[in-house]
């Protein structure tokens, strides 16, 4: 099973709240998981309450159905808005024209697409929510640029992730028992240790990526992660800014790339020296019945360009096809159902199939991940 689970910052810290989740004793407590648990910064879904125009965030997703696509637009709620976004009178580019979400130098403000109530997300304020969240792995506050910004605000916004990340690493640090014996002062009762992990920005410039890196880099941070990919730019663009920073990056620390990806993608990334990965693909796309099948005669992840192939369940071909999923995998829905009786919960709209897809995919990504590690 999983080792990791990754918590959203953003939606947590709107519902039901960081004191909440403080009061019963961290996510681990609330909701019952014993393992490490990442949380992200609220940065991503943040600035995205900053695009008023979703063509670019799905100009790359393709093989996306349409509902998937529907579900994404309908993230944003039509709320009243705020000022258009500026940094240091660098307007964003066409795709900002109007926002929900309004950047300063202290950190960013934003509407609840709750409740419509204005709340300001500071880089300290991130940093003390996921504290009090009981994070084990703790982003820094960052702003994810959409693909095709202009060079001058990619260049305006990197600056700034960096002058975050090193108020992040301060108030992170200032946080931290200063003996053995004393408790982290979000007064948690655990006694592991928490990491901070640095964030790489630069949008599709090289040399703004390989500034940001060296200057993440740089803080020493517990890990080094790779943002602003997978935000609508061709997975070229994205392979190449891997090939910029990777080389710029620590050995011994772990290599995080955010939002990423689809099964060649997480391959091709590997072959980069990535370590992490979060994505949202496995569940999304189980929930709009994508499912994933392992090409039995690929016998290494590395050298097999077909090793995996993706049905659409709702096909009318698996109405009389009581086959697994996957003949090859030991999931609970594999194990115990057929492609048939899946396709009729779709059809039917049964909620069991959306829970049944996505145990299957979610087994498909951690079997990809241990193939991958055995093939290297």
């Amino acid at each position: 099973g999983a080792e990791i689970v990754l918590g959203n910052t953003y939606h947590l810290y709107l519902q039901p709240g960081e004191k909440l989740i403080k009061r019963v004793g961290g996510l681990h407590k609330f909701m019952n998981w014993e393992k490490p648990i990442l949380t992200d910064s609220g940065g991503f879904q943040v600035f995205s309450l900053g695009q008023k125009m979703f063509s670019l965030s799905l100009r790359g997703a393709e093989r996306r159905s349409n509902l998937a696509k529907s579900a994404l637009k309908n993230e944003i709620a039509a709320l009243p808005e705020l000022a258009p976004s500026k940094i240091e009178g660098v307007a964003r580019n066409d795709n900002y024209k109007t926002s929900l979400v309004k950047i300063s130098e202290r950190g960013a403000e934003f509407r609840s697409p709750i409740d419509g109530v204005k709340h300001f997300l500071t880089p300290e304020k991130s940093i003390q929510v996921q504290l009090d969240f009981g994070s084990d792995i703790i982003m820094a506050f960052d702003e994810c640029t959409p693909y095709l910004t202009s060079k001058e605000y990619a260049a305006k916004s990197a600056e700034l992730t960096y002058r975050w990340a090193l108020r992040c690493k301060k108030y992170f640090e200032n946080q931290k028992p200063k003996t053995k014996n004393q408790k982290y002062k979000l007064k948690i009762k655990d006694d592991h240790e928490r990491f901070l992990f640095g964030i790489i920005q630069g949008s599709t410039f090289k040399d703004l990526r390989e500034e940001s890196a060296k200057q993440i880099v740089g803080l020493d941070t517990n890990g080094v992660a790779i943002g602003g990919v997978s935000v609508g730019e061709p997975q070229e663009k994205m392979l190449e800014v891997l090939d910029w920073v990777a080389p710029l990056l620590p050995e011994n620390k772990p290599h995080y790339l955010m939002g990423v990806g689809y099964p060649e993608q997480i391959v091709e990334a590997v072959k980069r020296g990535i370590d992490m990965f979060d994505c949202v693909i496995p569940t999304r796309n189980a929930r709009h019945g994508e499912l994933f099948v392992f090409n039995p005669r690929a016998s290494n992840i590395f050298k097999s360009k077909n090793f995996y192939s993706a049905i659409h369940i709702t096909n009318k071909k698996f109405t009389v096809d009581f086959s697994p999923i996957d003949k090859t995998c030991d999931c609970y829905t594999c194990q115990n159902y057929t492609r048939a009786y899946l396709r009729h919960l779709f059809i039917t709209k049964e909620n069991l199939g959306l829970r049944l897809a996505t145990i299957h995919n979610l087994k498909f990504y951690l079997d990809l991940m241990k193939k991958i590690r055995e093939d290297i």
